[in-house]
């Protein structure tokens, strides 16, 4: 079970290349080649949001490269997509002298970087690298997530109703007057509680369930 829920973390990322330059295209996805690092091409905005609508790769784990000038749809408007669509992959853009502007405001929309044409191959690697390790650390949190939340779910109502009140502060004390119970009972579930959820101190506790709560 625990192979089925990290493999996607590890397993090798994808960079998604997606320019209407067939020249950038074919340097770049030999620059990649030659470092190491699996890589997809795209002629243009429209093919990738297919690919991508289409799960023909793993949705999250990777880095995206986007050229920001492109015919049908343009750089920006396929990043306004990808966000309405979930992805969580960080995107690289590639502009022109003149898009300057326009890449300022797509990083304010979420974008990791942007870099100008012509670019220097290694400042490309730099900014890809560095992509690929932000994606890594998010994915790793969000498999932290789904498990603590799996382990939520496991709790009975009346384990939950005590989790809820011992994280917003609560003594046992007055856990067990509002519900009406002993305080040797809460006591016990309290214990089940720490034991389901795999923690060993009420600090954990606490820690674990706000990191797994929703952030927007």
């Amino acid at each position: 079970m625990q192979n089925n829920q990290t493999k996607h973390v590890y397993s090798p990322p994808m960079v998604h290349v997606v320019d209407d330059d067939e020249a950038v295209l074919d340097s770049v996805g030999m620059l990649l080649d030659s470092i190491g690092l699996t890589n997809t091409c795209y002629k243009d905005a429209k093919v990738f949001l297919d690919a991508y609508s289409e799960a023909e790769f793993d949705k999250q784990n990777g880095c995206i490269l986007l050229d920001i000038r492109m015919p049908f749809i343009s750089g920006i408007e396929c990043q306004h997509r990808l966000e309405e669509m979930g992805c969580r992959m960080p995107i690289i853009f590639v502009t022109g002298h003149g898009d300057v502007p326009t890449a300022v405001e797509a990083m304010k929309s979420g974008a990791v970087e942007f870099i100008q044409k012509p670019f220097r191959e290694q400042v490309l690697i730099d900014s890809i690298q560095k992509a690929l390790q932000a994606n890594l650390k998010d994915q790793k949190q969000l498999e932290i997530i789904k498990t603590t939340q799996a382990k939520l779910a496991s709790l009975t109502s009346r384990e939950t109703q005590i989790l809820e009140a011992v994280v917003s502060g609560k003594a046992n004390k007055v856990i067990a007057i509002d519900l009406h119970l002993s305080q040797r009972t809460i006591e016990i579930h309290r214990a089940h509680v720490m034991e389901k959820m795999g923690v060993k101190s009420l600090a954990e506790l606490v820690k674990v369930v706000i990191d797994a709560s929703p952030t927007d």
